[in-house]
């Protein structure tokens, strides 16, 4: 598993082994989240970085696709294109782990998620394409269609009829979360006047009926770079749907499929193909035309080259999605065998094997032979010998 400079290994950050389950995943995040939460630890911006750091962790480990990823290739197969911090914000991680955090009281950060005065960063969207091997290898663009949320263009996504704007809720004092005491504890619960906006809308928008957002069908271009291996993600930041009460968007998450090649297989960087080549070629030597992502290059095979043998080809694989050096080809020799063989085929072999002093099965005569010495009575003169 591949480490990236200034990353802490995911499983080390929450204090777990590689073989803990999903429940003793979450476990372990929630106990440090709750422990580093901002709310918990004023101006402590040591905290923070913590409370980040378990988020980014949780949020590989939890997602089993990502895990085996992070499993296989370490930080480099889970960064996708995004680099960093998978979260802008602290807002960003009570949002995408709200649940986690419901039912803590003052610790729950409901206004934290909502930002204040209602507003509420949109929700991510996630989608995927599909490349072949050689496009993998040059890195492409691609144009992606979607269906999103944006701003109502009437109200400018406030929800308000034009000439008017929402109001606090009067019943939770626009913070949209109510907080009730039952001795020693606090309940903070949503505001069930504004259901968690922390505002009303009086004179709700016509055209999108108080939401503040409307559909839309938008085409993205999106860069997938050269190197890009099959399960890695990339983000779109902003490019999920838009926010609510002004809220920023979310962001597009794009799941990168390779289709499998015919002739490569691909470990990392590294591109392996096999290559047969006859009995006299590996024996005498030869050169053959060895094939390459983009062409074909000549490889010489030096006489008395083995089964299985590998030969490596710099520079010919993969390059690296992250900057990296280029991947190489390995290519694995296969000792090809005809068959079937022709009289004259069969007759230099038996030579070759009575030179070298080799056991081999006998002729086996065709039906074609057989055929023929029962017209010409040579069968009949056998048996009688």
């Amino acid at each position: 598993m591949v480490s990236m400079a200034g990353q802490r290994d995911y499983y080390e950050v929450l204090g777990v082994a590689k073989s803990a389950s999903a429940e003793e995943i979450r476990k372990a995040y929630k106990k440090l989240a709750l422990a580093n939460h901002p709310d918990r630890n004023p101006g402590d911006d040591a905290a923070v970085s913590r409370f980040k750091e378990a988020a980014e962790a949780y949020e590989i480990l939890s997602d089993s696709d990502k895990r085996a990823r992070y499993d296989r290739y370490g930080h480099a197969g889970v960064q996708g294109n995004s680099g960093g911090h998978p979260f802008q914000d602290v807002g960003d991680i009570f949002e995408h782990f709200s649940d986690l955090f419901e039912g803590f009281g003052v610790f729950g950060g409901g206004q934290r998620r909502r930002g204040g005065g209602g507003a509420q960063r949109g929700a991510h969207l996630r989608t995927a394409v599909t490349i072949d091997l050689v496009t993998a290898s040059k890195g492409c663009t691609r144009e992606l269609t979607l269906n999103r949320k944006t701003a109502c263009g009437e109200c400018d996504g406030t929800g308000a009829e034009r000439g008017s704007s929402p109001h606090a809720c009067d019943y939770c004092g626009g913070r949209g979360q109510v907080v009730q005491s039952q001795g020693f504890f606090r309940v903070q619960t949503t505001c069930p006047a504004c259901r968690g906006s922390g505002r009303i809308i009086r004179n709700k928008c016509g055209g999108c009926g108080g939401t503040g957002r409307t559909d839309e069908e938008t085409t993205l271009e999106v860069r997938i770079p050269a190197g890009i291996d099959n399960g890695m993600q990339l983000c779109l930041r902003g490019e999920g749907e838009a926010g609510v009460g002004g809220g920023p968007r979310g962001d597009l998450y794009v799941d990168v499929h390779v289709r499998e090649h015919k002739l490569f297989r691909r470990e990392g960087v590294h591109l392996l193909c096999t290559v047969p080549v006859t009995y006299t070629q590996a024996a005498l030597g030869a050169t053959i035309e060895a094939p390459l992502l983009d062409g074909s290059q000549d490889l010489e095979i030096p006489a008395g080259t083995q089964p299985g043998e590998v030969f490596r080809v710099r520079g010919q694989g993969m390059p690296d999605p992250h900057g990296g050096r280029r991947g190489d080809l390995h290519l694995e020799i296969e000792l090809l065998v005809p068959k079937k063989l022709d009289d004259e085929h069969e007759a230099l072999l038996r030579q070759l094997a009575n030179y070298e002093q080799t056991q081999v099965s006998p002729h086996q005569k065709s039906w074609l032979e057989k055929l023929r010495e029962f017209i010409s009575g040579d069968e009949d003169e056998e048996e009688r010998d």
